[in-house]
């Protein structure tokens, strides 16, 4: 079956299997980003943006792309700087596995929620399995740059 959908800006065909999942389509195209941890929609590791909304595209069939605006962290590059600097600072990306879901769900959390509180930062958060930290460098590293923000006057 042929879909068609914009990718990271990009419009984009795809001849697909009714069976494939987003993230096996978006990493067949490049987008390496968008990591499978889990296969049972737990880590967070494979979040995208689905017409800027953030789903987990192991459990979204390539088909529901259609005719949607599909952004992985490629796309994101430029929302993404700032806020991974504060995550390397904290040392919060110690094997680097998790920071591309978590980073999308930061995005996701900083467009809906500009000034989050810090029970909203961890409800955000949880939705993202990290092996190697306890997620207090991750926690730090956001308020860190909600900090930056706020000074920088945005």
């Amino acid at each position: 079956m042929k879909i068609k959908f914009t990718l990271n800006g990009k419009k984009t065909e795809a001849d697909i299997k009714a069976d494939t999942t987003l993230l096996n389509l978006v990493r067949d195209l490049g987008c390496y980003s968008v990591k499978c941890g889990c296969e049972t929609s737990n880590c967070g590791l494979c979040t995208v943006f689905m017409n800027e909304k953030p789903v987990l595209s192991c459990s979204v069939l390539a088909a529901r792309a259609d005719g949607c605006k599909i952004d992985t962290l490629e796309g994101l590059q430029k929302e993404a700087e700032e806020i991974g600097t504060f995550i390397a600072n904290q040392g919060a990306e110690q094997c680097g596995f998790c920071n591309p879901g978590m980073m999308m769900n930061i995005i996701a959390m900083l467009r809906e929620n500009p000034e989050p509180s810090t029970e909203e930062i961890l409800e955000y958060l949880s939705g993202n399995l990290c092996r190697c930290s306890g997620y207090e460098g991750q926690l730090r590293a956001v308020e860190n740059y909600l900090k930056y923000r706020k000074e920088k006057g945005e």
